[in-house]
C-alpha cells in the first residue's frame, strides 16, 4: 500500500464516523441498521467526489493563466 488518499475519500473513515453517529443516535432512540449505514457511507463518498470535481472545474474556469 504505497499510494495515499485524502481522509474524506476513505470508506473506513466514513464508516467509522457513521457507526459512531449511529451509536449516539441509538441513545436517543434513532435506530440505523448496518445496511443503512453502508448506504449512507457510499452516498457521502459520492457527494464528496462530486464536490471535488466541481471545485476543480470551477478553479480551472476562474484561472487567469492557461494550462501548459
Amino acid at each position: 500500500m504505497n499510494s495515499s488518499k485524502a481522509w474524506y475519500q476513505s470508506r473506513t473513515i466514513w464508516g467509522a464516523l457513521i457507526a459512531i453517529a449511529a451509536s449516539i443516535g441509538s441513545t436517543f432512540g434513532l435506530m440505523i441498521s448496518e445496511q443503512e449505514q453502508a448506504v449512507i457511507s457510499e452516498a457521502i463518498l459520492q457527494i464528496t467526489g462530486a464536490i471535488g470535481a466541481f471545485i476543480a472545474l470551477y478553479g480551472r474556469l476562474k484561472a487567469e493563466q492557461r494550462v501548459g
